[in-house]
């Protein structure tokens, strides 16, 4: 059981330094500018699915009996500040770019510039449709 449980870290850890060479190699021959949207759209889901995919996993090691038995508190410590340290990073995008977002589909809504085929109605209407509505209560 020892070998073949070795045997999958060294698949892994082998997997993970090619993927990561393989990054880095296109990140020093491309160009942000070059890129067109679509090029950034598909290089953004390819690092958010890799990255779900190594959060996952590295959900269920820190799961696995055999690895938090024998894991010393170091290497712990190391993965709990080096995970709160994305989970930072992750949490400024978020905020940042769901921030710029909001603020320009809510200039566009104004300027009625939305697309029709994706929104139904104004979002500039939508929004004094719903400042002039009632609030409804539920009771039983």
């Amino acid at each position: 059981m020892e070998s073949s449980f070795l045997s999958n870290l060294d698949e892994w850890i082998k997997m993970q330094k090619s993927l990561l060479a393989t990054i880095k190699d296109m990140e020093k021959n491309e160009n942000d500018k070059d890129m067109d949207r679509l090029d950034l759209i598909l290089a953004s889901r390819v690092a958010f699915q890799h990255m779900m995919r190594t959060i996952k996993a590295f959900d269920q090691w820190l799961q696995d009996p055999m690895i938090i038995k024998h894991m010393p508190k170091e290497m712990l410590e190391d993965v709990k500040r080096t995970s709160w340290s994305i989970l930072e990073q992750l949490l400024e995008l978020d905020i940042r770019h769901t921030s710029e977002a909001r603020d320009l589909i809510s200039k566009l809504g104004k300027e009625g510039k939305l697309d029709p085929l994706i929104w139904s109605r104004p979002l500039f209407d939508e929004q004094q449709n719903q400042n002039n509505r009632r609030i409804t209560f539920t009771t039983m």
